[in-house]
């Protein structure tokens, strides 16, 4: 049966989508942007700034569907300047740790939604 997963830890959808879907053991997040969900300000200071708002966001869905980062099975990230990768990837190494890290693809786009310069989706398992 479909779950809607929703906290208040993270951004409030902005349009007709769900936080998050798990059907099963599976958990499906809908991209994450730098919002602070406390605030409703955007993080934009720095691109490191920016994701960890991010990588905090997903986190925060995650665990309202009973999930961990060490969860997640794979990351889709989106970003606007593929200049700014290697900085996003060193924060992300902050959240997911090398041995178990899931597969991802890391693609840039023309714009992305409120004109942010990342986003981030995850899938991920349930335990139990």
């Amino acid at each position: 049966m479909k779950e809607i997963v929703y906290t208040d830890q993270a951004p409030a959808p902005i349009g007709p989508y769900s936080q998050a879907v798990a059907y099963g053991n599976q958990v499906f997040t809908s991209g994450q942007i730098a919002i602070n969900p406390h605030t409703g300000d955007l993080v934009l200071d720095s691109i490191e700034a920016e994701t960890r708002q991010v990588l905090d966001n997903l986190k925060a869905v995650l665990a309202a569907a009973g999930c961990e980062l060490s969860d997640v099975l794979k990351c889709s990230i989106f970003i606007s300047d593929m200049g700014q990768f290697q900085e996003i990837n060193r924060v992300y190494a902050d959240y997911f740790e090398e041995a178990h890290a899931p597969a991802r693809e890391t693609v840039q786009v023309a714009v992305l939604p409120k004109h942010v310069n990342i986003e981030v989706s995850a899938i991920a398992i349930r335990k139990g």
